[in-house]
């Protein structure tokens, strides 16, 4: 039993010191300690991070927000008709560009019958006026009606002369043309732009300004972009200054808006101010509803630190850099990441120039959390 004891004993110190075991020539693991407060780590080597030396660079600060395009309200032209009655045909819609003066709608009216046999009576009544004033003239100048009979007829004269003006006028505010009467009337376009919107079809009827708008016409030479603004950035956005304007689907083409109008009432939820900017749509090339952005410039610069961009880490909806410590300790700045850089730098807020930081903060990390 003794043999057979010192055998197995053997074959075990031979087991433990087989060269084949990958676990035998392995680098012991980094130690990490972690310290009282949750953004300083403590590693047995510091010297396997690589350290950069934060560069500086003087910025004009820029706030870059969302904005969504809109038209401009004071460019928004409504296409009424005042005559109630039936439409019979629609020769535009929702969406199509039109000229001014372009045919847009016919509307079969009533008003319009009436207008114009208004219109005829009161020709007749003037023609009678004029004939009866001219005998009276004639009669007086022979002595045979008195002084009174010849002002009537004058008077009766004038006032259908103002009967006339009067359902003449009526027809013109109505839209149909004196010179061809008809119960049907053309609607056309007030001015060139787009149809925004649209509130009637074909064989629908129309109650004159008790409708709402046929069709609402926007002239998008110019539009607007609403911004919202949270409190703490209000510093960037200036009355009249002019705006920087990227689209998403031309990402080549720069445009400059003007600050036109920031909001007196801020949002109670989100805390933000709708700021508004004039845009010249140039081509047409925005579209209602599109998303841009939009970048603020400060008007003063300031001096800000660059460091290599594989040394900002984002976690949890932040950034931060790892900057070392004594006694081979790192600790966990946050910092707020700015715009890239040419040589994979990038501007960084929250640490001064000069000052030592981890070139690859994802890797130390990395090590940490394991």
């Amino acid at each position: 039993m003794a043999a057979i004891l010192s055998l197995v004993l053997a074959g075990c110190g031979a087991k433990a010191a087989n060269p084949d075991d990958a676990s035998a020539g392995a680098p012991p693991p980094t130690q990490v300690e972690r310290e009282a407060d949750v953004n300083i780590v403590k590693v047995g080597d510091p010297g396997q991070f690589p350290l950069a030396e934060a560069g500086r660079i003087d910025v004009a600060p820029t706030l870059d927000v969302t904005g969504v395009v809109m038209p401009d309200i004071s460019r928004n032209v409504p296409v009424i008709t005042l005559a109630t009655g039936r439409i019979l045909e629609i020769h535009a819609k929702l969406g199509d560009t039109v000229g001014k003066g372009q045919l847009l709608m016919k509307v079969q009216s009533p008003d319009i019958a009436q207008a114009f046999s208004d219109y005829r009576q009161a020709v007749a009544d003037d023609v009678l006026a004029r004939a009866q004033l001219d005998r009276s003239k004639l009669l007086f100048d022979q002595g045979a009606i008195a002084q009174k009979d010849l002002e009537v007829a004058q008077d009766t004269e004038a006032k259908a002369k103002v009967t006339v003006e009067t359902t003449l006028e009526r027809i013109k505010v109505l839209g149909a043309d004196p010179a061809h009467p008809a119960s049907i009337v053309d609607i056309f376009a007030p001015i060139a732009g787009v149809i925004t919107d649209q509130q009637v079809t074909a064989a629908s009827g129309t109650q004159g300004l008790a409708s709402p708008n046929a069709f609402t016409i926007s002239d998008l030479t110019h539009v607007w972009i609403v911004c919202d603004v949270y409190e703490n950035n209000l510093s960037f956005v200036k009355m009249g200054e002019y705006t920087d304007i990227h689209l998403n689907a031309y990402p080549n083409l720069a445009l400059r808006g003007r600050i036109d109008n920031i909001g007196p009432i801020l949002d109670p939820n989100l805390r933000t101010a709708k700021v508004r900017l004039e845009v010249a749509n140039q081509g047409g090339l925005m579209r209602l509803g599109m998303f841009v952005t939009a970048t603020f410039h400060s008007p003063q610069s300031q001096v800000e630190a660059t460091v290599p961009a594989a040394a900002v880490l984002h976690l949890h909806d932040r950034d931060w850099v790892y900057v070392p410590a004594d006694g081979g300790r790192f600790e966990r700045v946050g910092v707020a990441g700015g715009r890239m850089l040419p040589g994979g730098l990038q501007v960084v807020n929250g640490i001064q120039p000069g000052q030592r930081v981890v070139t690859n903060a994802l890797v130390l990390q990395n090590t940490v959390e394991q």
